[in-house]
């Protein structure tokens, strides 16, 4: 049995599932953005997230000194980590959808090959909720995808740390076999217009040895539990956000923290980068160690902001690079700017 397909991003640049690829405005500007290869939704439910801007932030900071603007227009340049408490995208699977086909236009069949032609551009559809909610949520990419220009692909996203009393499912083997299987079994049995759609999973930051062998042993069972010589997946997204993590307003009395709330949410940025490039080298190894998951992607994010960064990430393991943070501080303008910095 072949592996399954590879998701193709040239150039090797994206951005990551974040607030800043909520709207259909959003991503319209990184589709036509021409530094991108491929454009991520942010993380969407079946039914849509229960978002309250009066509980759910963000706020970019420095590193060292904690220091942090009100918002992008007013971060300063050392300002280059993120920290939030957000959930999800209000908007359901199906407004992004709708979005897509809106975006990318239908598919125009080439008279003379009898073969719907195809953009180059790569759409990644976030998506989360139960094993069986991502199940439908690939069912329903899948359908979109004999309809539109664009190539897509899903990323079940098992990495939030910011929903109350529902820890990330790839912190948790068990959970994590439930979720490759729901996804495996939609992925074979979608047959209708024999549309093969790649799909990954996001994992969070791993800190130790342990996590890893535990995602990798996930992944072997994947291909096992399917009956094929080949884990069903076809990328890894790695990392999100590290959780538990605090910004204060003021190092003295009266000690307020920058977010609302208890004010502890997920980092991203520059302060998360030597953890995402640990992650990615220790994943690139991991997959490559077993016969199963060699092919398998890994969409490198974390802290990426320039050049230097996006290179550090390729040389690293990363197929592609996701870019968060700076895209909230910088807009679409910054994928332009890493890659004049980049020799393809």
């Amino acid at each position: 049995m072949e592996p399954p397909p590879p998701i193709h991003i040239h150039p090797p640049l994206l951005n990551s599932a974040n607030p800043w690829a909520t709207t259909l405005e959003d991503l319209k500007a990184l589709f036509e953005c021409g530094s991108t290869g491929a454009v991520t939704t942010r993380t969407a439910l079946l039914d849509g997230f229960a978002h309250d801007p009066a509980v759910h932030q963000y706020a970019f900071f420095d590193p060292s000194t904690h220091a942090s603007g009100s918002g992008p227009l007013s971060a300063g340049p050392a300002e280059n980590a993120s920290l939030n408490n957000m959930g999800y995208s209000p908007l359901p699977l199906d407004a992004y959808l709708g979005f897509i086909r809106e975006i990318a236009g239908p598919a125009v069949v080439m008279e003379e090959e009898g073969k719907k032609e195809k953009k180059k551009k790569l759409f990644i559809v976030s998506v989360t909720g139960s094993p069986d909610d991502v199940a439908e949520c690939y069912v329903r990419v899948a359908r979109l995808a004999r309809d539109v220009r664009a190539p897509l692909a899903v990323e079940v996203n098992l990495s939030c740390p910011n929903i109350a009393d529902a820890p990330p499912p790839a912190y948790d083997g068990d959970a994590l076999e439930r979720y490759l299987d729901a996804v495996a079994r939609a992925a074979a049995e979608n047959t209708a217009g024999a549309v093969r759609v790649p799909w990954g999973i996001k994992t969070p930051p791993y800190t130790h040895a342990g996590q890893f062998a535990m995602l990798g042993a996930a992944l072997v069972h994947s291909a096992t539990a399917n009956a094929s010589a080949h884990c069903p997946a076809s990328f890894v997204t790695a990392t999100n956000t590290l959780g538990s993590c605090l910004v204060l307003s003021s190092s003295y009395p009266p000690v307020t923290a920058r977010l609302a709330g208890t004010g502890v949410g997920g980092m991203a940025g520059a302060a998360l980068h030597p953890l995402a490039l640990g992650n990615v080298r220790a994943l690139r190894d991991l997959l490559d160690a077993a016969p199963q998951t060699r092919h398998v992607q890994v969409i490198g994010v974390g802290g990426v902001e320039d050049a230097e960064g996006f290179c550090r990430m390729k040389n690293v393991g990363a197929a592609a690079v996701g870019v968060g943070t700076a895209l909230g501080r910088k807009g679409v303008e910054v994928f332009g700017e890493i890659e004049a910095g980049v020799l393809w």
